[in-house]
């Protein structure tokens, strides 16, 4: 099988994507296919170009400044990747991108005039998850609980009355925990809003669920075994989810069998009403109380050597290699506008 790796681009998480396409590359030529990379803010990668940028590390903290990839990644979904002969000539594009253009439809809607299959969700699935606004409204309409929730600017007492303290402040549409902030009183909101308005205009004020941090991941029609984070801080932000031994995963978790049910059926349901196809991983807090809340779909999981949906994969006795096949089956079998 021919494919070609789609990764990198121009948003925070470009390190997470690249750390992502390392293990695919790795697995999927171990098993034998012609793998081509192509950066979508830079092009095909020469093989000394994969040696440094297809790290496995992915650091504490995200990347810098990115000005310059915006404008290169905006030439090349543009112009130049629809020509790319490794791109015409793949059997299936396989993406690790997470946030930006990559992650959030436009990538996509490139790609389906190309016409070459690709794998994870279409445009319009890809859309709805990436924006946390839209899809908590179709998560409620296919009776998937939520955490409640409004969109900054918001005053203090108009918070303490929809959600309460403490909140969690964060970018709308992004991923990664980058620019979250458990935000306990009104002292600390602006500082919260300014700072997930580096990453995204639109921000959301949520409800903070106190609980277990639990996720579902979606491959196919199936739900994978669910699994359990308990990250060294207090919250499951970018270093505890990238630094190999900053949170403790367990998969499967330990939860009675009628509540593991309940969170996978939970996964589906708001997988299908997003429209997300090919895989999924959909992340939810388990309240004291038993109640389950849904809080994101990522349309795109996280591939890396710490990465949960893999882990899931794993419990199910499906190794990274053969998930990396199956997502590409699954990618070639869906061809239909939407993927959904």
């Amino acid at each position: 099988m021919r494919v070609t790796v789609l990764t990198g681009g121009a948003t925070a998480e470009r390190t997470v994507a690249f750390a992502g396409a390392a293990q695919v590359v790795s697995a999927l030529r171990g098993r034998g296919h012609t793998v081509y990379v192509v950066d979508i803010a830079a092009g095909l990668l020469a093989e000394d170009d994969e040696g440094r940028l297809l790290r496995t590390e992915v650091g504490t903290t995200p990347p810098g400044d990115l000005a310059e990839l915006v404008a290169a990644e905006r030439h090349m979904l543009a112009e130049e990747l629809a020509g790319l002969p490794v791109v015409q000539g793949a059997d299936v594009l396989f993406l690790v991108v997470h946030g930006g253009a990559g992650e959030g439809g436009l990538l996509q809607a490139v790609l389906e005039v190309i016409g070459v299959p690709y794998t994870g969700s279409g445009p319009l699935g890809s859309a709805l998850a990436v924006d946390k606004d839209l899809s908590k409204r179709l998560f409620r309409a296919a009776r998937v609980s939520v955490p409640e929730w409004l969109m900054a600017p918001a005053t203090p007492e108009e918070i303490k009355k929809a959600v309460g303290w403490p909140a969690i402040v964060k970018p709308s549409n992004g991923g990664s925990t980058i620019g979250l902030t458990l935000v306990r009183g009104p002292k600390e909101l602006d500082a919260a809003v300014r700072l997930a308005r580096q990453y995204d205009d639109e921000v959301m004020i949520e409800q903070f669920i106190p609980g277990r941090e639990v996720t579902v991941g979606v491959l196919g029609d199936t739900a994978l075994p669910v699994g359990e984070i308990v990250p060294r801080h207090e919250l499951f932000d970018y270093e505890c989810k990238y630094t190999p031994g900053m949170s403790e995963e367990t998969f499967p978790a330990r939860l009675p069998p009628r509540v593991a049910a309940g969170l996978q059926e939970a996964a589906l349901a708001a997988h299908r009403a997003l429209k997300l196809g090919g895989y999924s991983r959909i992340d939810f807090r388990l309240a004291a109380e038993g109640d389950i809340f849904c809080l994101e779909a990522n349309n795109l999981p996280g591939l890396t050597g710490t990465s949960l949906f893999p882990q899931a994969a794993r419990a199910a006795g499906i190794g990274y290699a053969e998930m990396c096949e199956r997502i590409c089956a699954l990618a070639r079998n869906n061809r239909s506008p939407g993927k959904g």
